[in-house]
């Protein structure tokens, strides 16, 4: 049985026992395979509590989801959120007497991406235009997209159009909390274009989709050092190495990944102009590219987690729990409190 095959059957059938499920799957030769570990205790002492965590995907031709176990004294299980293809373990803790901690790991197999992944089905390309509440598709959305593209026709000239403004527009804000919100719309009328990763990445999203291109965010963490930048890689604690992505499908090609929040986040870091030859050639590689030391979780945008009271939520890249009387903030590890650890496996 296919992983994703898997993760939908058992997310059906109700969800796995409290100690997990190790599912196997073949790995093609050559391909990288990580091991990612969550260790969460939940600081809130009230009760009733209950915590998502989203955990690696099946994606196209460059991820399988390989195993997963978890260990919790509580009741846990495998959600499957079908619309934003998005696996999610759940744990929730009814009472004082058991212990609100849980550890899971997640093995997945990835493959560095070069140019384009196999197509898209009608209903899924169908899926990737449509706006969302933070990603609308009119307005001023679309009037900044008509604006990007003008008379050009050609899918893949417009897909580079887009990405080359977002490129020369945006800026990384270091003081960003986390991964910033995606907010498309305010980012445009307020003039304001700075953020990071979900910030970037969306407003991509959301220009391609105005231009008639289906697009989608790509929300996953870094795994791994980099071999391009030092600033595009993490390994060991990677408790706040949340990284956001971008995918754009091109018509009889195929989906192509793009990353400009990358480009400006090692101009931020190594405080490098546009013109720099270094940026010039990031800026090349990081349209139609990947490397993959990163792991995809999902595509989820401005959903409702299954089982969420205080939804939906912008996005689906950190650990994510509700307690009686608010969302605990998954910005604060510490208070939260969770870590998230990387092991590239043998």
């Amino acid at each position: 049985m296919l992983r994703r095959e898997f993760i939908t059957t058992m997310a059906a059938a109700g969800g796995f026992a409290a100690f997990g499920r190790r599912a196997e799957a073949a790995v093609p030769a050559g391909w990288r395979q990580f091991d990612l570990t969550y260790t969460v205790r939940l600081q809130d002492p009230k009760i009733p509590a209950r915590l998502w965590l989203p955990v690696p995907q099946d994606a196209l031709d460059y991820q399988r989801a390989v195993d997963l176990t978890w260990q919790s004294p509580a009741p846990a299980s495998l959600l499957w959120a079908t619309a934003a293809r998005a696996p999610i373990v759940s744990a929730a803790w009814p009472d004082q007497a058991v212990p609100r901690e849980i550890v899971v790991t997640a093995r997945a197999a990835t493959r560095d991406r070069a140019g384009f992944s196999p197509e898209g089905s009608p209903e899924e390309l169908a899926e990737y235009l449509r706006p969302t509440a933070s990603s609308p598709t009119d307005g001023i959305v679309l009037r900044t997209a008509q604006k990007i593209v003008g008379a050009r026709t050609r899918p893949l000239d417009k897909a580079r159009a887009i990405y080359d403004w977002v490129v020369d527009n945006t800026f990384r804000r270091a003081a960003t909390r986390g991964c910033g919100l995606g907010n498309v719309a305010f980012m445009l009328e307020s003039g304001d274009l700075g953020g990071k990763c979900a910030d970037i990445s969306s407003l991509y999203v959301a220009l391609a989709r105005a231009s008639g291109l289906p697009a989608r965010d790509v929300f996953g963490i870094r795994v791994a050092d980099s071999k391009i930048a030092k600033s595009l890689g993490k390994s060991g604690n990677i408790t706040g190495a949340q990284h956001c992505r971008a995918e754009v499908h091109i018509a009889g090609q195929g989906w192509l990944p793009v990353d400009p929040a990358d480009v400006r986040k090692v101009m931020l870091e190594e405080n490098l102009p546009l013109d720099n030859d270094r940026i010039k050639a990031l800026r090349e590689r990081l349209f139609g590219n990947w490397e993959m030391n990163w792991v995809a979780f999902n595509y989820a945008r401005d959903f409702t987690l299954p089982g969420q009271k205080d939804g939906p939520i912008g996005f689906l890249m950190y650990p994510y729990a509700e307690a009686p009387d608010k969302i605990v903030d998954w910005l604060d590890p510490k208070g939260f409190a969770y870590a998230i650890s990387s092991r590239e496996a043998a």
